[in-house]
């Protein structure tokens, strides 16, 4: 095992791995930017090092600056996190080529997945369903009409690079589409630096459903479960699930066939996610892989009893996958729900200084998080606060537990996304697990229709 490991991140991420850190022995190192130097994250470490100002690509994007901080603090391996520099290969080779050792899987692996239409390729060649869409990314002057009515509509311009919904647009007709490849490109070029886009078909009423594998480098590989991830505001996860509700036997294993066909394509080590769309007619199609630890990984954990950064942290220092395929045991039912400085309404981040910090507590109830109470939340970063995360012997226990733990969680000094988060978990969709990627959406439209009918009586 490692002596002491940077860690390149901030916030609940960071301060969730030097929590595994601790618990291992390990020396965990943190690195903040000014804006962070009182953050909790620095605390929670055993040292920090700064890195430099507030504005990320001089800080928390600075490759530079990161390797600089693990030369000065004796690290022998960086754990990225999630986001930030976590998918970026060069950021990888980068740590290989200063003799460290990068707590994630190989550039090649990173590279493979992170060009959307390649990976589909890739995936395709290795029999895992796609949803119907272009070979390729649309060429400069193709004939963008023809492709789109063989694929047929509704349909999706996608950006080739990157992800979190940037270059994304939903197309319903054909008048549509010309305006939509343009602003796609705009905005893929902005955010990735390449206007490369591609077209696939648009399923309605989808569900969003992922499966957690692990590799090793002797290429063991398993899946550690499934999640449902449906619910979500700008292609950005609200609220999380696992298992995922309503999956026959047949169909969970089909999945979690294809998630390790897909890792197997990529010879993918440490921990990732292989993300599908299911159809309601049962259907299901590869909608990416993120090469990191994900978000929602807390959901795993409680229903496996296992650590997942532990396992990141003792794959990379070469030793093999703790249990086989047959040895995983599925205990129960996890909901987490992601907690963020945000306008609950127009869903604007909400930065400012929290003056009263008060999270649910009790058992089976989990908090992730990077603030406390006086923390300032700084519009220079990502407004997530916590991460609220409950298990149940079953889905109803986990649900009710976590509709108490909601209504328990008060925050003062800034707006939260609470009273969302709230209203979600009380829907009817929601509690009986009939919900799909529109469930927002939905809320909206209900909450419109409300306010008209309050209006014009």
């Amino acid at each position: 095992m490692f002596r002491r490991v940077l860690i390149a991140n901030r916030g609940e991420i960071a301060c969730r791995i030097a929590r595994t850190c601790r618990r291992l022995g390990v020396e965990a190192v943190a690195v903040y930017s000014d804006a962070d130097a009182d953050a909790l994250h620095v605390r929670a470490a055993d040292r920090a090092e700064r890195i430099g100002p507030a504005a990320l690509d001089g800080s928390y994007l600075s490759i530079p600056a990161l390797l600089a901080a693990a030369r000065r603090s004796g690290a022998e391996a960086i754990h990225p996190g999630y986001g930030l520099l976590s998918e970026r290969a060069g950021f990888a080779r980068a740590v290989q080529q200063a003799g460290l050792v990068f707590i994630g899987p190989t550039p090649e692996a990173i590279e493979a997945m992170a060009n959307k239409t390649a990976a589909r390729a890739r995936v395709a060649a290795a029999g895992v369903p796609l949803a119907p869409g272009s070979d390729g990314p649309l060429a400069a002057g193709a004939d963008a009409q023809a492709l789109a009515e063989r694929i047929g509509y509704p349909l999706m311009v996608k950006a080739s690079e990157g992800g979190g919904g940037i270059g994304m647009t939903v197309v319903h007709e054909p008048a549509k589409l010309r305006g939509a490849v343009e602003r796609g490109r705009r905005s893929a070029a902005r955010a990735f630096g390449s206007d490369e886009v591609y077209l696939e078909r648009f399923v309605e009423r989808a569900r969003h459903v992922e499966v957690q594998v692990f590799g090793d480098a002797a290429g063991n590989l398993i899946a550690l479960g499934d999640r449902d991830c449906s619910v979500q505001r700008r292609h950005q996860k609200v609220t999380e699930e696992a298992p995922a509700p309503g999956l026959g036997a047949s169909r969970r294993g089909a999945l979690h066939d294809a998630a390790l066909r897909a890792a197997a394509a990529v010879n993918y080590t440490n921990a990732g996610t292989v993300e599908f769309l299911l159809a309601p007619d049962g259907a299901f199609y590869f909608l990416e892989m993120n090469t990191r630890l994900q978000v929602e990984h807390p959901v795993t954990e409680l229903i496996t009893g296992h650590d997942l950064v532990e396992w990141q942290l003792r794959i990379a220092a070469g030793e093999p996958l703790l249990p086989g395929q047959d040895a995983l045991r599925f205990d129960g039912h996890a909901i987490e729900c992601r907690v963020y400085a945000e306008d609950p309404h127009t869903h604007l981040p909400s930065p400012g200084t929290i003056t009263s910090w008060q999270p649910p507590a009790g058992e089976h109830i989990r908090v992730d998080s990077g603030v406390e109470q006086g923390s300032v939340v700084s519009p220079f970063y990502d407004p997530l606060l916590a991460k609220l995360a409950v298990w149940g012997a079953d889905r109803h226990a986990a649900l009710k537990r976590m509709q108490d733990a909601l209504a328990g969680f008060a925050v003062e000094g800034l707006k939260t996304n609470l009273p969302l988060l709230r209203r979600i978990l009380g829907h009817a969709l929601f509690v009986e697990g009939r919900y799909s990627t529109e469930l927002i959406a939905t809320l909206t439209a209900e909450s419109a229709g409300a306010n008209s009918s309050a209006a014009s009586g």
